[in-house]
Order: structure tokens, then C-alpha cells, then sequence
């Protein structure tokens, strides 16, 4: 299969496995040696704790990450959710996630909470409901 987003198949099935199975709800996904192809990082089930603490520190990572949360009259939500993470230090590496990111938005057009986070304190659990809601 043919992927102009620079998608690796090992990242197009992890993304089918989250959008499909529904027995994970994160996706990390990150760039390595070979340039321009974005490979899965993390697939697994996390809670928003463990999503913030699997991020690194000085590294850019791609999310999509189903958020649960219930809505204020108490009915049990999901949202899909694309996260740039670029925490401080990893700006030489911009340019390409930023085509990653992009890349991402027109391969998940049902997405439509993206968002850009440079600190963790930007993926606060309540933030994310806020946006989501």
C-alpha cells in the first residue's frame, strides 16, 4: 500500500488497530533513522497519567489517543484526539513532525481535535474534556 503521508505499515495498522478494535487507545508514533516514515512507538491502553508520562522529554512524539470522559449530564464519552508533543529542546526536529503532524490531520479526516503541546501541564486531563466537550 502506497502512503504519501510517510506513514510506515507497521504505523497504518496500529492506527486501524485503535480506530477498529478498540482494545487500545493510544498510538505513539515517531520518526527514526529512515527519514521521513513514521513508525509506531507505544500501542497500547493508557490512562491520561500514563499517556503524559510515556511522552519524552526532549524528544517530539505524534499521538492519537481516544479520550474517555464523561459529559457534564453524566453520560460516558469518547473522543479522538491528535497530539503534537514538542516539549522545549526539540526544535531541530519541527519542521518534520510539523509535516508529520499534517500528514496525520488528512489521513484521520474524523479527528477533529488537534492540538499542540510543548509542556505537560498542556495535557492537563481537564483541558483535553474541555476541548473534547
Amino acid at each position: 500500500m502506497s502512503n504519501p503521508a510517510g506513514l510506515s505499515e507497521d504505523s497504518l495498522a496500529a492506527l486501524h488497530h485503535l480506530r477498529e478494535k478498540r482494545d487500545i487507545n493510544t498510538v505513539t508514533l515517531r520518526y527514526t533513522d529512515v527519514p521521513g516514515v513514521l513508525v509506531p512507538e507505544v500501542e497500547g491502553n493508557l490512562t491520561h497519567d500514563e499517556l503524559v508520562h510515556a511522552l519524552p522529554a526532549d524528544e517530539p512524539r505524534l499521538v492519537v489517543h481516544e479520550l474517555a470522559f464523561a459529559s457534564p449530564d453524566g453520560t460516558r464519552r469518547h473522543a479522538p484526539l491528535l497530539i503534537f508533543w514538542m516539549p522545549p529542546g526539540a526544535s531541530a526536529q519541527e519542521e518534520t513532525y510539523t509535516a508529520g503532524f499534517t500528514a496525520l490531520k488528512e489521513t484521520l479526516p474524523d479527528v477533529h481535535i488537534h492540538l499542540t503541546a510543548r509542556r505537560a501541564d498542556q495535557l492537563k486531563y481537564r483541558r483535553l474534556v474541555a476541548l473534547a466537550s
